[in-house]
């Protein structure tokens, strides 16, 4: 028998300080799992972070906020920053906004303490060409904003992409051992690792398990993050040779490597994030790497969309027939869930080692079966890789709860077929119908949700 529980958290109507605009519905929601941490995004591009929001289903309204952030802001995402001596993340929020009428971009970070009361600024430090700290406000970034920037990051790792300047800068953050702290008593390091100048749109980017996915027209873009976020580092040819043989623990599991990477590989990936050797972190000396979006440095490969045999393009116009990767969603190292924009999914299905030693890059790309137009897609990544619910909804009034995507670990390989065997295990299991149409969805675990309607936030949980 299955039973849904669900409670109705009424959000408020404008936002609780005088100085931001009366306008101020909550138009976004972010929320992230280990924390148990909310971010709303209200209409007047202000934001309201809530910390230690456990149990959902108690609730029968939402406290005050703990920390308010003002406007203007863009684009904003939860980070996670893993240590291998420390079992416990940190916890970031990173706000992006314009700086200097538009000709920059400032990053507000913003920490959790570590007993979860409440969410204050770090101290940032960061001596690189084109960043500069801004006491009292942030991180400047020496990057035209324009119109908007996309933030995406998972684990000591996050993009930041610029349609106006088409450049995307990959960061890496770490805990600092020393130097004057935050509001918190912590202090940050930031560092700039890539710029990637585009000669395409980027429609999408994730990252998330050692990879950067960029969703273009036509297809996907995957990026080996480790290489290029470290092809700085001395030993970088030899990390690289280490990935380029299969090794196994080559990917980033939620910002480690696995347990059966080599000594070599590990330490140098974790090289600038534990702070061991990381005498020269931030110089100014150090610069970071300089790529095209379309250049194979850092083993970028290009997956097209499979085409449908029912459309025949050669009778339909090219701006009708391209679609675009508008949401890339990880679910396990091994599993992403591609949405384009014409509302199909498909499942990008990797190979336990990601970057063989051949010149071909086995990776695979498989529409699934039209379930209906999908507006919003989310999963909550595993890297156990067994993950295999992820949540969708058609942005009206219905969530569908798609199971099986997760890889089947029992042949112990990946082989030419194994999307095809996938396919097959896919399901939709579960539906929910709500009263109110959703703006949001976002999966607290395998089998609860949150979903933002127009005037509430609901929770539910199916056992």
């Amino acid at each position: 028998m299955v039973v849904v529980q669900a409670s109705k958290i009424p959000l408020p109507s404008s936002s609780p300080s005088s100085s931001f605009s009366s306008s101020t519905a909550p138009t976004s929601v972010l929320f992230e799992p280990t924390s148990l941490s909310l971010a709303l995004t209200h209409s007047d591009s202000s934001l309201s972070l809530f910390p230690s929001l456990s149990p959902f289903p108690s609730l029968s309204s939402l406290p005050s906020p703990q920390t308010l952030i003002p406007p203007p802001s863009t684009s904003s995402i939860f980070l996670l920053l893993r240590q291998a001596s420390c079992s416990a993340p940190h916890v970031l929020f990173i706000v992006a906004g314009p700086h200097r009428g538009g000709s920059q971009i400032l990053l507000r970070f913003y920490a959790l303490h570590r007993d979860g009361g409440a969410f204050t600024r770090p101290r940032i430090v960061c001596k690189q060409k084109g960043l500069t700290f801004q006491a009292n406000s942030g991180v400047s970034v020496d990057f035209r904003h324009g119109l908007s920037v996309k933030l995406s990051g998972s684990v000591n790792f996050f993009s930041m992409y610029s349609i106006s300047s088409s450049k995307v800068w990959v960061f890496a953050v770490k805990i600092a051992p020393n130097g004057t702290a935050g509001e918190d008593g912590s202090v940050l390091k930031l560092m700039k690792c890539a710029v990637i100048e585009c000669c395409r749109p980027v429609w999408s980017i994730c990252v998330a398990f050692g990879l950067m996915i960029f969703g273009e027209e036509n297809g996907i873009r995957v990026f080996n993050l480790w290489s290029i976020a470290k092809v700085h580092d001395k030993k970088v040819n030899n990390m690289t040779s280490n990935l380029k043989s299969g090794t196994r623990g080559s990917r980033l599991p939620l910002g480690s490597v696995g347990e059966n990477a080599s000594k070599h590989s590990e330490n140098s990936c974790h090289r600038h994030l534990e702070g061991k050797a990381d005498k020269h972190f931030g110089s100014s000396k150090q610069k970071a790497l300089k790529l095209k979006q379309a250049a194979r440095v850092g083993h970028a490969y290009f997956i097209e969309f499979e085409k449908g045999d029912a459309v025949d393009l050669k009778f339909i116009s090219k701006a009708v027939a391209s679609v675009k990767a508008t949401h890339i969603q990880a679910v396990s190292p091994e599993t992403f869930m591609v949405l384009d924009s014409g509302g199909d999914l498909h499942l990008l299905c990797l190979p336990k080692s990601k970057w063989s030693s051949g010149s071909k890059f086995d990776v695979q790309l498989k529409p699934l079966p039209h379930i209906m137009k999908v507006q919003h897609l989310a999963a909550l990544p595993d890297s156990s890789m067994r993950a295999e619910t992820v949540w969708i909804s058609d942005g009206l009034y219905s969530v569908h709860i798609i199971a099986g995507c997760g890889p089947d670990t029992a042949n112990g390989e990946n082989d030419e077929n194994d999307a095809e065997k996938r396919l097959r295990h896919i399901s939709v299991e579960q539906a929910i119908f709500t009263s109110e149409k959703i703006q949001a969805l976002l999966p607290v675990s395998s089998n609860g949700t949150l979903i933002l309607g127009q005037g509430s936030m609901y929770a539910y949980t199916i056992s």
